[in-house]
């Protein structure tokens, strides 16, 4: 038997994701997951057996995250066309700067491990899935309480509004993201 696990499994994974959130996958060293997890390799071992099985646990951490935000950021009062245009204004505010510059994790590591690393792949893929259908059930619902009409597809506007959502935070990484985050969010209650 072994020994019992000196450590919390569940903010080992989240320190880690702040680790490949920082520096990538390929540029996090062993050594950087250590000491930010505060164990040692025998124990890191012993609980993740290596530096992707850790990383795919951070990844599909931010993967949740990341959908159960979205979703609480999108229900509430207010009509969707509201509702759209509030969640894209909260993005683009002073305030959330610094945290829209570092990228969404999701779509960091599509642009670094996608179609090359199968199980990344696979994690972003969903991610990005579940937060379309986020959408697509927010657009639906415009339909049934009369706000959007209904010749509209909601998949398609669901669609749309992550590749939007994406494209915001990969400027971000580069640019000032709040003009075209509000500029977005201006464009949607248009077309709402």
């Amino acid at each position: 038997m072994g020994r019992p696990r000196l450590f919390d499994l569940d903010a080992a994974v989240g320190s880690a994701l702040e680790v490949f959130w920082k520096h990538g996958y390929a540029a996090t060293t062993p050594a950087e997951l250590l000491a930010a997890i505060g164990v040692g390799k025998g124990s890191f071992y012993n609980a993740f057996e290596s530096k992707h099985a850790v990383f795919e646990r951070a990844l599909e951490r931010y993967g949740d995250d990341r959908v159960t935000g979205l979703a609480r950021a999108l229900s509430g009062t207010g009509s969707v066309r509201q509702r759209v245009k509030r969640y894209f204004e909260r993005l683009a505010a002073p305030e959330n700067a610094a945290l829209l510059r570092r990228g969404c994790f999701a779509a960091n590591t599509a642009g670094e491990l996608g179609g090359r690393d199968p199980v990344a792949t696979k994690l972003v893929r969903e991610t990005f899935g579940r937060m379309e259908r986020v959408f697509e059930a927010t657009f639906t619902e415009a339909q049934e309480r009369g706000e959007l009409a209904r010749s509209l597809d909601p998949k398609a506007f669901a669609t749309l509004l992550l590749a939007a959502l994406v494209g915001i935070t990969v400027i971000a990484r580069v640019d000032e993201p709040a003009t075209r985050a509000k500029r977005i969010a201006q464009a949607f209650a248009a077309l709402l």
